[in-house]
């Protein structure tokens, strides 16, 4: 019995290793990577600093596959729709490399940009690397950063991901209003709800 205990033990240190997030941002960091070029469905090569405008920039870590991101889908294009409105620039980054070669690919973000009528930038992070720099864990996730590139919000669209009609606090919506007016961000950070991702290491 015991043999069969150290046996499995090596094997759950393991585990606990894969599942132990990555170090998330912290709010006030300077945006990470913003010079890397990633492919975006329009064939273009962009970075984060290509995709902000004036006011800011608001990244989202998404994908094709993630139920939470499809059931959230009209309230991620209504919101980058408001970024944009702001003056605010939106990149969405698929970082799903362990799916690349079934529903996350090129062809596939492609095909489901269409879909949605994206009217974004919807990139591929290569191994993820934007992902582990931000620490993003999940699908839907959003960072806000504004016009000095300092990290202002961090998480969740609204407090509500399954059920829009139950929905009682836009924080990303609040977020971006009080960042452009000038303001502290009263809400920092709220929790993500959605899928992992899928990386390959």
């Amino acid at each position: 019995m015991k043999k069969i205990l150290f046996a499995i033990l090596p094997l759950v240190a393991i585990t606990l290793l894969a599942l132990k997030p990555f170090n998330v941002l912290p709010i006030g960091s300077t945006m990470p990577k913003a010079d890397i070029k990633m492919k975006d469905i329009s064939g273009k090569e962009v970075s984060l600093k290509d995709a902000k405008k004036k006011q800011g920039l608001l990244v989202m870590f998404s994908c094709n596959t993630c139920p939470y991101v499809i059931k959230n889908q009209d309230r991620t294009i209504n919101i980058a729709a408001y970024a944009s409105k702001k003056n605010v620039g939106v990149i969405l980054l698929n970082s799903n490399e362990g799916t690349r070669n079934g529903g996350d690919s090129y062809n596939a973000m492609k095909q489901y940009a269409d879909n949605q009528k994206y009217s974004f930038y919807y990139t591929i992070d290569k191994n993820s690397e934007l992902a582990d720099a931000f620490g993003a864990n999940r699908t839907p996730e959003c960072f806000l950063f504004d016009e000095n590139d300092k990290l202002v919000y961090h998480g969740a669209i609204d407090d509500n991901p399954s059920n829009a009609s139950a929905v009682e606090k836009i924080h990303l919506k609040n977020a971006i209003d009080q960042m452009v007016a000038g303001k502290e961000v009263a809400v920092k950070e709220t929790r993500s709800v959605g899928c992992s991702i899928k990386r390959s290491k």
